[in-house]
């Protein structure tokens, strides 16, 4: 595996799981940090729906032979 497809299969895992967290968030699910602007807001759920097909994407991509 070429390490192109070892960058992008790490940032699609990292970009998927910060997608799921803004949707958890957004979503009002996750409650952490208590502090957090993103806590209940529709707008970080449609968002992070977004950087997380980016992320599945990017891991699909990097899977491909």
């Amino acid at each position: 595996m070429g390490i192109v497809k070892i960058a992008a299969l790490v940032i699609g895992v990292l970009a998927l799981a910060m997608g799921l967290l803004w949707i958890g968030q957004g979503l009002g699910i996750i409650m952490w940090p208590a502090s957090s602007f993103m806590l209940d807001e529709r707008p970080w759920a449609v968002r992070g729906v977004g950087l997380a097909l980016v992320g599945a994407a990017a891991i699909w991509w990097s899977r491909r032979r």
